[in-house]
């Protein structure tokens, strides 16, 4: 019978209900709940049922469910891996959305979606794995409900598709994970130690668990070798989970206070060591604040201090350089509206004077194109969504006035062009008739470079990732790189031959200060709003700094987890000297109503109870819980009987209390009512107990012996042994039917 269904009855039967519930009473409910809420979100059982606790060491759950369990854990993996990666590439999120727009031809922020879609995936499985290590700590039986399944077997297929086509198409995306890597190992070095920390606390309270219900049994099986021999694999299975959960986390522990002595991160270095800061390029402009690739765009980038200005350009169809980026108008002009027959066709096919009608910024106020973008002012939209497609006379224009350097990528006409052969020479031309400084023109193109030397010997030839022999051949000494293949191909060469280094796209803070440390020159971004704000590289630290750190937090980390793992190891074998020392006090009681019981002396029908009582007790291990502390009852292996409220113990039946009620109520009580009523309030009249004891002479035999007054030296003892034996008469046909050897009690 269960603790709650055998207060109710007893509640019933007195006719009267508990006006204080037992504090164990609030925490069995609440518990209750708490499984309910368990089995309910990983199972869909939520109806509450007595869920039998599997034995330690054994399996938690069928071979099925552990074939299930694998998936889970595996779909979280590939989950999590997939949110790492795409989180550490929000660098690349534009470049991504605009290329999955040239397949839909439809601009959409797939980068958000992609990044919502691997955290909700994260969560999910995170989300199972916790519900199934809370319900393993619980010892339930695992089962998990067919629609997880089937969500697991889905998150795993598309977890594995999208990191295959990473991997296929965008492979460079996992240089960006190593890079990132560099930079927040020490940060993440020390975070993983604190979360070292506050895993040591659930582990310790399992590691000392297992110890205890180890020494427990083995204690308790001492006499009997063979139960021991059966039930050895039982303390095999317990010793493989301790070193199964505690070796792992050692070794993890170990390597994570060695780690310091393999991390190297650029940003850990001495304040005179620092490089300087490195200068902007706007990326089309600033393109965060304004349409891209329009004079708005070049204006913000240079209110916001930009040292140079990035393009694109085009030659349109009746020779005039205009700066764009995509091959067709559809993206940032409004020629679906305008020409949707001819929205796809290719930016160079039209006339100087068709293209300077379009709108160019309509587009940024409907879509922004960019996540996390400020919102603009009001004068700002209007000034944007006028903009029109510039020449690149403008943006000379702009840069001459401003002081400011030009580099631009240059693009060739699509055949049938007029001026597909000529293209460069007209726009050398365009730039020498805008009267800019030639050195403030960094020349990028491929094209000519001969003919561009001859002309404008002014320009600074910027080069690819290309070999110091080509660089030195060809006499440069800019270049302009992407990041992700810079920082793998040599480029303490280029610093130490003293090229120019100019990177590109650089638009997360953790990017830029790493570029920082590593003393790179100047970069392109379109956060230029953001970076230009920077005064000194996030995550840097001095070595002496990051040492202090480093030691402080290992010693904290061995301190506390030692203490915690101390702490829960005395707590559990407290528990056992509370077992041997109940123990010891149950087997002298029992020994001493052994040799009672055999001595030729007469014994009351009372002393016979409360022998078989006794041993039934020693060997169904209640006196265990009797004896542990408040909080400290529960032991693994060991029958727990519910405890009985002072009011509701069972009293002994030789009182006169109970033979006043029995009396009394005989007659009047309807059937299936409780004998053991309160005793009225009037103190009853003393008579003598009329029962005659019983004379053990080998077997049982009815004997007539005088009647005696009990004393009150005997009645003590009686009412000290109904503290052993009162509590267990009420349950005693809930324990097992385990003979005990008598002679094991002697």
């Amino acid at each position: 019978m269960s603790n709650d269904t055998l207060t109710e009855s007893r509640s019933k039967t007195t006719g009267k209900s508990d006006e204080h519930p037992n504090l164990w009473i609030e925490r069995f409910f609440s518990r209750r709940c708490c499984i309910t809420f368990l089995t309910g979100c990983y199972s869909c059982h939520w109806q509450y049922r007595e869920w039998e606790k599997t034995e330690l060491g054994s399996c938690c759950c069928s071979w099925r469910e552990q074939f299930f369990y694998v998936c889970l854990v595996v779909a979280f993996v590939l989950s999590a891996i997939f949110l790492f990666v795409w989180v550490e590439t929000s660098n690349e999120y534009n470049g991504f959305d605009w290329v999955v727009y040239l397949g839909a031809k439809r601009w959409f922020l797939w980068s958000i979606f992609m990044l919502s879609t691997a955290g909700i995936l994260t969560a999910y499985t995170s989300l199972l794995l916790l519900l199934s290590f809370l319900l393993l700590w619980e010892r339930i039986e695992l089962y998990l409900h067919t629609c997880h399944k089937v969500f697991i077997f889905l998150v795993i297929l598309l977890c594995s598709f999208l990191l295959c086509v990473l991997n296929r198409y965008w492979r460079d995306k996992w240089l960006i994970a190593g890079l990132s890597l560099q930079i927040f190992a020490p940060f993440l070095h020390l975070s993983l130690i604190t979360v070292m920390i506050l895993l040591s606390w659930p582990l310790a309270i399992g590691v000392a668990h297992l110890e205890s219900e180890v020494r427990i049994r083995r204690y308790r099986m001492a006499g009997y070798e063979h139960e021991v021999l059966e039930t050895c694999n039982i303390f095999t299975r317990l010793k493989a989970l301790q070193v199964a959960a505690g070796l792992p986390f050692l070794i993890i522990l170990l390597c994570l206070y060695l780690m310091p002595l393999g991390i190297y991160s650029p940003c850990i270095l001495k304040k005179e060591n620092l490089g300087p800061k490195p200068t902007f390029f706007g990326h089309r402009g600033a393109p965060m604040l304004a349409p891209e690739n329009t004079m708005m765009s070049f204006e913000k980038a240079v209110e916001h201090g930009a040292s140079g200005l990035e393009t694109d350009v085009y030659l349109s169809y009746d020779d005039v350089p205009f700066l764009m980026h995509d091959y067709d108008l559809s993206r940032t002009t409004n020629i679906r509206e305008v020409l949707p027959s001819a929205a796809f066709n290719h930016t160079a096919t039209f006339n100087w004077t068709f293209l300077s009608t379009l709108n160019a910024g309509k587009w940024f106020i409907k879509y922004k194109p960019f996540f996390g973008m400020k919102p603009l002012s009001e004068a700002d939209k209007r000034r944007a969504s006028n903009q029109s497609i510039p020449s690149l006379a403008e943006l000379l224009e702009l840069a001459k006035n401003e002081k400011k350097f030009v580099i631009f990528d240059l693009f060739g006409p699509p055949p049938k062009h007029p001026f597909r052969n000529t293209f460069v020479r007209r726009v050398v031309k365009v730039i020498l008739d805008s009267n800019i400084e030639q050195r403030l023109i960094l020349w990028l193109p491929g094209y000519d470079r001969d003919y561009v030397r001859v002309k404008a010997p002014g320009f600074q030839h910027v080069g690819r990732l290309r070999t110091l022999e080509e660089l030195a051949k060809e006499n440069m000494t800019i270049i302009n790189v992407d990041y992700k293949r810079l920082f793998y191909r040599g480029m303490r060469q280029y610093q130490a031959a003293k090229i120019h280094i100019n990177m590109y796209i650089v638009n997360e803070p953790w990017l830029f200060s790493l570029a920082w440390c590593y003393r790179i020159n100047s970069v392109t971004t379109d956060n230029i709003q953001v970076l230009n704000q920077l005064s000194h590289p996030l995550f840097f630290m001095t070595p002496g700094y990051y040492t202090f750190i480093w030691l402080f937090m290992v010693i904290a980390s061995a301190v506390i987890i030692g203490v915690v793992f101390y702490y829960h190891w005395v707590k559990e074998l407290k528990k056992e000297r509370w077992l041997k020392d109940a123990t010891s006090a149950s087997a002298g009681k029992v020994r001493s109503l052994v040799r009672s019981f055999l001595c030729p002396q007469p014994a009351s029908a009372r002393q016979v109870l409360l022998f078989i009582s006794a041993l039934m007790r020693a060997e169904g291990g209640d006196v265990e819980s009797k004896n542990l502390p408040k909080g400290e009852s529960e032991i693994q292996g060991a029958s727990q009987l519910p405890k009985k409220p002072p009011a509701r113990a069972v009293r002994s039946p030789w009182t006169s209390e109970v033979h006043y009620e029995s009396s009394a109520s005989r007659g009047k009580n309807p059937p299936g009512t409780s004998h053991f009523a309160q005793a009225p309030n009037e103190r009853p009249v003393p008579f003598k107990n009329t029962v005659k004891p019983l004379m053990l002479t080998g077997s049982f035999q009815h004997t007539q012996t005088p009647t005696r007054e009990p004393s009150s030296e005997t009645t003590l003892s009686i009412l000290k042994e109904d503290e052993l034996g009162g509590a267990f008469l009420e349950d005693s046909h809930a324990k097992t039917d385990r003979k005990t050897p008598v002679s094991r009690l002697l």
